[in-house]
């Protein structure tokens, strides 16, 4: 361990802190909190959407899965340009009738106030869950630079991002995404080099050893319902079908995506965005992927044991075999990544219990309520949330593989949400009852999923989302119920 990396990493944190916190003087409303003033240009919206579905489970949880297995996770991707593709036709033309501040503004318009507030506090418990399980992956990686234990690494990271996503909202948000991007792949390059550097032979013999270990494969067209996580999860039928099921839940419905396509100036500029995003996710997973291709030629020809748990392998690697500096700059880099998705996470989870929750019921009490009481409502909501987040991170400590652990939790989710928001986009004679029933009927089948099959998490989606409208369909055909009024 040496001083400069110490230096570099306090460097990163302060700098991004006050960076952050600089935003303040721009929030002058709800607006400005939840959607930046809807100012930003598409290209910082695109790598603000890169940096809210990365975290540091994808930059210590990606390599491990080329170590162990192959390339295949990298069809799940091409699900993701689908799901993409989808969200441009069907979503977006919904969300920009009229101002949103949510997602879940669109199914009170379309069914009612309750199912609104069931999709809003369905999304909060996904996200707390697994936030949790990623605010534990950071603390990972700060116990592998400090030695700390779990309490003092999670107390610190998350006290540092709430502090300027307290301050400067969505912009600090959103502008904070895009420098910690471009650090975080900055220092994925930089390690790679130099990983390859330790490799005798260099960039062949890196080639020849991942290649005849199959560690280059990317397809694999075989069918299976059930499959070991490192094994035939990341099918191409899953990757692709599964993949596009995830992609749309989480882009479509969830809060903590939504909000950034929300705060593009218009639909044209939002479409761009979301489109774009893809080119810089298929990099980016392409580029942990050959990190962990190299850390498995590197551990195989040195005869060394591999570190454990496996997301400590590549944090562990950049601390104790990178020059001076640079592995302060590689860790500052993974910490930029669990930074911006957990300032997302904040923002997209107070903007939710003010906007879904708190300001409706205040409105009722008290009209005459002006925005400046909500801004400083939607302030200690964010607090409030770190906090919460703070304690599920100490509970995901024993939920195993970080990774597996937030895709699952948010997989089981996912289709309720999903089924529910087809329900309302692709059919009129589905109303909130039948929504609401749905809902819990797709929870339900789910959850019977995850306990008594062994169906590989990359289908839940699909199978939630398709229990969900299916049922829903069915109770409108049983049951008769009075057409919603949007403008009630």
């Amino acid at each position: 361990m040496h001083s400069i990396d110490f230096v570099v990493i306090a460097i990163y944190l302060a700098a991004i802190t006050w960076f952050g916190a600089r935003f303040r003087t721009r929030q002058r409303g709800l607006k400005d909190y939840f959607l930046g003033g809807r100012t930003a240009p598409w290209w910082a919206i695109s790598l603000s959407i890169v940096s809210a579905e990365t975290s540091t489970l994808t930059v210590i949880g990606t390599p491990p899965l080329a170590f162990a297995g192959n390339f295949q996770f990298l069809q799940v991707v091409f699900g993701y340009l689908l799901a993409r593709i989808v969200i441009s036709a069907l979503f977006l033309p919904q969300y920009f009738r009229g101002q949103m501040f949510t997602a879940y503004e669109l199914m009170r318009r379309r069914f009612g106030e309750r199912i609104r507030k069931l999709t809003a506090g369905t999304f909060l418990l996904l996200r707390a869950l697994a936030e949790g399980v990623r605010v534990f992956a950071i603390s990972i990686v700060i116990a592998v630079i400090l030695g700390t234990g779990e309490l003092i690494s999670i107390l610190l990271i998350v006290a540092l991002t709430l502090f300027y996503t307290f301050e400067g909202g969505m912009t600090a948000v959103i502008w904070t995404d895009v420098a910690q991007m471009f650090l975080y792949v900055a220092g994925a390059v930089i390690s790679l080099f130099v990983i390859l550097h330790q490799i005798p032979g260099g960039w062949a013999h890196a080639y020849d050893v991942a290649s005849s270990a199959h560690k280059l494969q990317v397809f694999d067209f075989r069918f299976s319902w059930t499959a070991a996580f490192f094994a035939r999860s990341y099918s191409f039928w899953a990757g692709l079908i599964g993949g596009c099921f995830l992609t749309t839940a989480s882009h479509g419905t969830e809060q903590l995506l939504v909000q950034r396509l929300l705060s593009a100036k218009d639909e044209q500029q939002s479409r761009a965005a979301l489109l774009s995003s893809w080119v810089v996710i298929f990099f980016q997973f392409g580029l942990f992927l050959w990190i962990g291709a190299l850390l498995f030629v590197y551990y195989s020809g040195s005869h060394l044991a591999a570190p454990q748990p496996p997301e400590a392998m590549y944090p562990r690697f950049i601390w104790e075999h990178l020059p001076a500096g640079v592995a302060g700059l590689a860790i500052a880099a993974i910490l930029a990544a669990g930074m911006s998705n957990l300032s997302a996470a904040l923002n997209a989870l107070a903007s939710t219990s003010v906007m879904d929750f708190y300001r409706p019921l205040e409105l009722q009490r008290n009209p005459e309520r002006p925005e400046h009481f909500f801004l400083a409502i939607a302030r200690w909501a964010t607090v409030a949330w770190a906090l919460i987040l703070v304690m599920v991170g100490l509970v995901a400590r024993n939920w195993g593989s970080v990774l597996e652990a937030g895709l699952t939790i948010a997989s089981i989710l996912y289709g309720s949400l999903l089924g529910v928001f087809l329900l309302g986009l692709l059919t009129k004679s589905v109303q909130q009852n039948a929504a609401m029933v749905a809902m819990i009927a797709g929870l339900a089948v789910m959850l019977a999923v995850r306990i008594w099959t062994h169906i590989a998490f990359t289908w839940y989606v699909l199978i939630g989302t398709t229990a969900t409208f299916a049922a829903g369909y069915a109770v409108s055909l049983m049951v008769e119920e009075r057409q919603h009024d949007p403008t009630h």
